[in-house]
């Protein structure tokens, strides 16, 4: 099952996600690095797969020609994990080195 990063709302499987298309409950972009079965948080440019050149905002419709949109409902819960992880990690190493 398909659902958008930003609200979790559930999303047809045969919707068609073009850089235009936006979720039909919060209007938000739904081509996004966030929404991407390839968004891979602390990889180069946050992407498991090798890209030319990282997209800055992750949450904005781009052009990106390895878009496949990630399905499971518990996608938008595991992208902020592993966000919520990297931050505890540097918020460790920042707490061990005094920064």
């Amino acid at each position: 099952m398909r659902s958008c990063y930003a609200c979790g709302a559930a999303l047809p499987e045969k919707l068609e996600v073009h850089r235009s298309t936006e979720c039909p409950t919060c209007r938000r972009d739904l081509r996004v690095c966030r929404n991407c079965a390839f968004y891979s948080p602390g990889s180069h440019w946050d992407c498991a797969e090798t890209v030319p050149e990282g997209v800055v905002d992750k949450e904005r419709a781009n052009f990106c020609d390895y878009f496949r949109f990630r399905s499971g409902a518990a996608g938008a819960v595991d992208v902020q994990r592993g966000t919520d992880k990297r931050e505890n990690a540097r918020r460790k190493l920042d707490d061990l080195f005094g920064s």
